[in-house]
């Protein structure tokens, strides 16, 4: 029912975007997360390039942060700064947010697009209208291993 950040890059150069589709479970043995990116969109280059990224999630307070960073572009514009919002380093050298209450260290697994010939055909003709018709890139599924969590503990 939350929002997820996803940030990837590095203290140089990063892009973040809040992504609604995925989740968590197990894979190959391991706790993983699954997201879903288009290949259009800006953070999709830097998932592409990094081999780690982070899940944030915030309290509610944090709604306007996030509609900023995920209807706005980073290509041509600076929103993180806009949000507001304050970076910080993991130990592990990724990017998150000072104000997450929760944040997920991620390390690649698996990437691979979705291909619409393999949804399945009782559902394809509607999944197809519904998100690609207006938009036809397509979303890429990375399955990763989770693995470091911090939460933060309420005072």
């Amino acid at each position: 029912n939350e929002w997820m950040l996803v940030t990837a890059g590095d203290s140089k150069k990063f892009n973040s975007m809040t992504v609604s589709w995925g989740g968590w479970g197990e894979v190959w043995n391991k706790p993983c997360s699954f997201i879903f990116i288009r290949d259009v969109r800006y953070t999709y280059e830097f998932l592409e390039q990094k081999e780690g990224f982070t899940l944030c999630f915030f309290p509610e307070e944090f709604k306007g942060a996030l509609r900023i960073l995920g209807n706005r572009s980073g290509r041509n514009q600076n929103k993180i700064k806009q949000s507001g919002l304050q970076y910080v380093l993991t130990p592990s050298g990724l990017v998150a947010y000072k104000e997450a209450k929760m944040i997920i260290e991620c390390k690649k697994l698996f990437t691979a697009p979705l291909q619409t010939e393999n949804i399945s055909k009782n559902v394809r003709e509607t999944i197809v209208k519904d998100w690609y018709t207006s938009d036809p890139s397509l979303h890429n599924l990375f399955i990763s291993e989770i693995t470091k969590v911090w939460i933060k503990k309420h005072l």
